[in-house]
């Protein structure tokens, strides 16, 4: 078992799922609650990472985040570190790939609290700010819950995009995911089948997760 490679891919699931958060939360409100011009065109972008190849959608981060790029020179100015071949850029692009397993659990979450239900909190005295923090947010908890489970099962399995930003750096970039590629390369069958139990295991108890949670987002 490579410990340096789960210890990173653990620290990544854990950093995207809780950093995703709000934004998704916020996302997933506003698209299940209120309709605006070029929302289709907002839900299919998010869905975008869901369709492409892994290697494409790597292959665009690998050239927004180079050292030639615009937004790679603004982050090498503020922190004066680099955004491909480092964990930072690991995170900013497990942010992005992770974008329709964080807000569609969400959003349907939300879509399925009845309208009337904040109306009535708000006839009651509660404020917005309240009634999303008392109501809203212990009704849509299932679907946040599935959507962090979803989140942080797809980071540690990824592969393409990581392999494309990140390459297989030992303690910064060497996923739990590179490392089985590595070892089965290297015909180190033993040590890739102990991995891959892990990580089989790890995405059915995620699996399973979000299946109940589904129950109760449909229950309600």
């Amino acid at each position: 078992m490579d410990w340096q490679a789960l210890s990173l891919s653990l620290q990544l699931a854990a950093a995207t799922a809780l950093l995703l958060l709000p934004f998704a939360v916020w996302l997933a409100r506003r698209l299940a609650w209120s309709p605006f011009r070029g929302q289709g065109a907002i839900e299919a972008a998010i869905l975008l990472p869901l369709v492409l190849p892994p290697t494409v959608l790597g292959y665009y981060l690998l050239l927004g985040f180079g050292g030639a790029s615009p937004l790679a020179e603004l982050y090498h100015a503020l922190t004066g570190r680099a955004l491909v071949f480092t964990f930072d850029g690991l995170l900013a692009a497990s942010l992005i790939f992770n974008l329709p397993f964080a807000v569609q659990p969400m959003q349907r979450a939300f879509a399925a609290i009845p309208r009337e239900v904040r109306e009535a909190a708000w006839v009651s005295g509660l404020s917005r700010w309240q009634t999303f923090l008392r109501v809203e947010l212990p009704l849509a908890w299932p679907g946040i819950a599935a959507a962090l489970a979803l989140t942080f099962a797809h980071t540690l399995g990824e592969f393409g995009v990581v392999l494309m930003v990140g390459g297989s750096l030992p303690g910064e970039t060497r996923t739990i995911a590179i490392a089985i590629y590595d070892q089965a390369q290297a015909f180190n069958d033993s040590a890739a089948a102990g991995m891959s139990a892990l990580l089989l295991v790890l995405s059915f108890i995620a699996v399973a997760l979000v299946s109940r949670l589904g129950r109760s987002v449909t229950g309600r």
